[in-house]
Parts: structure tokens; sequence; C-alpha cells
């Protein structure tokens, strides 16, 4: 399986160098040659497959060539030790329960079955590879965690000063070992910039190895197609056809969805639900994409002005947009709309939302005002502690402080501030 670069065909790498390299040598994102459905027996028998065995064979045709079956099986079994529960919330409305795993968040997933590919491909490699990711919140915490101890992987994190939350700071600067945390003035975008700059800085790249470990990363992005199956699995006995929403920011989660789709998972529709930045919603509407400046919102980690994985998006329907509308739409939803639902389905239901899964439920119920009889699953994408202000404020609730919080909440922060782009080339020089 090659994998080919989204801003020309010609440019091919395999699994293990795609995942190395991050991003293509013309800036591109690297997407696989081919997507071949399972046969419809896996479906069929779905519920008799542990998810070990539905990710194993998910997964499969894009790495094999490059990751040996024996090996895979143990990636995948050190990537998934906890669960991913559909919980009913209402008639025929579900959340996908992603918040199970060591950092609460959705991308521990993506973030250790990237890891622990990079650490089977770095065994007898004479340099170290240094991971450089920006984070919006939850991403600094899963790839931290996720490379924590990795031999030969060095990672440095950028995330924007004051714009993610306490316990997300907490678990990207206290780990220490071979995690480097930046702290920059600015916001997301301006940490995303810093980073693709130095991917293509010769003075850099010339001495390091350098991948990143955002959803570009072929390794990050396509594991997510993992919990849209475990979701398809526990939902299927209810005889409707599923609808999912997804609170969506830099779009690599719903591209996994829609892969999974692609490989044969049955699915009516996508939707996009977004905070104010409306990127998406605004080009599924007019068919013009028009980058933004990003707004800050209470659903942070979606406060992306460029969401990079649209591409990918875009490229799955051959940029027919006709064709990419049958299985998705796209709603934007403001900070007062995204509180009014979080205090309605508490004090209805008793279930709390975070931000982004209180999106990602509105734009569910949107879709659903034309759509009733679907069964519509939601992404809970990070536990509800992690956004503890928010939840405090609006629902005048605390929710109990789970032990994977405890333990980071206590330790010392440390982290390098920075400005430019100048400070970070130097110290990736340096270090």
């Amino acid at each position: 399986m090659k994998f080919y670069s989204l801003n020309n065909q010609n440019i091919q790498a395999s699994f293990k160098e795609a995942v190395i390299a991050g991003i293509a040598p013309d800036k591109g994102l690297y997407f696989p040659e081919s997507i071949t459905p399972l046969p419809a027996d896996f479906f069929e028998q779905i519920e008799e497959l542990s998810d070990q065995e539905i990710a194993f064979r998910a997964i499969h045709q894009f790495v094999r060539e490059d990751i040996p079956d024996d090996a895979l099986k143990e990636i995948i079994t050190n990537t998934l030790d906890f669960d991913f529960p559909v919980v009913d919330i209402e008639e025929n409305v579900a959340t996908l329960e992603l918040f199970h795993g060591p950092t609460m968040a959705f991308k521990d997933v993506g973030a250790r079955f990237m890891a622990n590919c990079l650490g089977y491909f770095s065994q007898g490699e004479k340099q170290d590879v240094t991971v450089l990711v920006a984070t919006s919140g939850d991403t600094g915490g899963a790839v931290a965690n996720g490379f924590l101890g990795v031999d030969g992987v060095k990672v440095v994190i950028l995330y924007p000063s004051g714009k993610v939350s306490e316990i997300q700071e907490k678990q990207l600067t206290t780990l220490g070992q071979n995690i480097e945390a930046m702290e920059v003035d600015g916001v997301f975008d301006d940490c995303q910039r810093m980073v693709k700059t130095a991917f293509l800085d010769a003075d850099i790249t010339d001495h390091k190895k350098l991948t990143s470990a955002n959803s570009i990363n072929v390794a990050r992005w396509l594991p997510q197609l993992f919990y849209f199956l475990f979701a398809y699995k526990q939902a299927k006995s209810k005889g409707k056809e599923i609808v999912f929403s997804v609170p969506s920011g830099n779009f690599g989660n719903i591209c996994a969805g829609m892969v999974a789709q692609k490989l044969g998972m049955p699915v009516k529709h996508f939707v996009a639900s977004t905070n104010v930045n409306d990127v998406v919603p605004k080009f599924m509407e007019n068919g013009v994409y028009e980058p933004m400046p990003s707004i800050a919102t209470i659903s942070n980690a979606m406060d992306v002005g460029d969401p990079s994985n649209f591409v990918r998006i875009r490229h799955l329907y051959q940029d027919d947009l006709e064709k990419l509308q049958e299985s998705l739409s796209s709603h934007s939803f403001t900070d007062d709309a995204t509180k009014a639902i979080m205090k309605e389905v508490y004090s209805k239901t008793g279930y709390v939302m975070d931000p982004h899964g209180a999106v990602g439920y509105l734009g569910l119920k949107e879709y659903q005002k034309s759509h009733p009889d679907t069964y519509g699953i939601f992404l809970e994408t990070a536990h509800p502690v992690k956004f503890l202000d928010v939840v405090e404020e609006t629902l005048e609730v605390s929710p109990t402080i789970p032990p994977q919080i405890m333990k980071v909440m206590d330790k010392d922060k440390k982290s390098h501030h920075i400005a430019t782009y100048e400070e970070l080339k130097q110290f990736l020089l340096k270090h």
C-alpha cells in the first residue's frame, strides 16, 4: 500500500515513510492509494468479534507491508485497553464515549497507535525521531502520554498560552522524560504555523528527523476509524439507520469515520458539528472554501479556522460537492446554544456533556428534525472534567475528578515560553 500526496499523486511513500515524514515534501497530506471494502460478512458478524479483531482487520490493508501481523496485533492491544461504550441518552439518541483512556480524550487512540508504530519503526535506528506537534487542547496530553518513555522518540508540543484548560495544560507540561512543552504567545493557528514552518526548514531537517503527531499524520488519523466500527457493533441491533454526529475542528476524526464507511460500514449519514468557526458549514452550503482566523470559544479544541483534514474528505468524494452532501451535513453553533443544551440535557436526563459533545448533540438534533427515524450517535470526545470551569459555571455541578486527572494536578508545570518561530528553531537545533 502506497500513500500519495494530495498535492501531487506522483509523490508516494510507504506507510512507514509517511508516518516518519508526517507530511509530504510538497506540504501535501498523505492519503492511501486505495480503500478496499471489508467483506460483507465482517459487518454481518461484527458482534462476534472483539474490538482488537475489528481493529486488526480494519487497519491491516493500510499497514501490512510495513508492520508484520504479530507486531500489528501487539500495537493494537497496547492501543485499545479501555472501553468505548455507546450510552443511550434519550430515544434514538446515544453518545459514543471516547474518554475512558489515560488522558480522557478521543485522541488517546490515535496517539497511542502512532507512538507504538514509531516505537516499532525506530528499533535499531541510530537517530532519534523528534515528534513536533501543535495542540489546541487534547492532542498535547494524548501525544505526551502515548509517547512517554518511547525509546528513540523525543516530543516537542506547542500550545497557545492561556488558551487551554488547566487540566489540559497539566497533562502536557508535567510529564518530563522525553516530553518538552513550548508555551506560545498566540493562538492555535500560530502554533500550527510554526510547526509547518519547521518541517520545511532545511536548517533543522538536515540535522533532525522531524515528524508530526497532529491528525495530518496517517498513523494518528486512520486508527480513529476503529471506534466508529465499535459503535456500529453496539448499535447494529437497534435495526435503524445510523447517523454519526462528530464535533469537528481539524476534521480528522470525522474523516476517519468516513473511511470506515468506505470500508463498508453501514451508516446513513455524518454530521460535522462545529462551533462558530464555520468554514466547513459555509462550504457545504455554497461550495466556497474560505479559511478564516480562528475565534476563541468554550469548545476550544474546535477553534480551527483552516481545518487541514477537510482536504482528505473532499478527496474521498473526488471533490464532488453534490456527492459529498449525500454523506455529510455540517452545522455551526454558538457558545450560548452550547451552554443552553448542556443545561437542558442535564436537567432532563442527568447526563453531563462537555462543550464539544454538546455541539455534537446539537448537530445531531438538527439532522434528526428532517430524519426522525434514525438512530443518532454523537461523539463525546473528552471527559467533562477536562472543561471543569465551563461545566461548573453552566450546570452548577462539579464532576468527580477521575484518578487519571488527579495524578497530574499536583505536579509542577514545566514549559518553555516562546513568542517567535526563531525561538522554536533555536530550541530544536540545540536539543
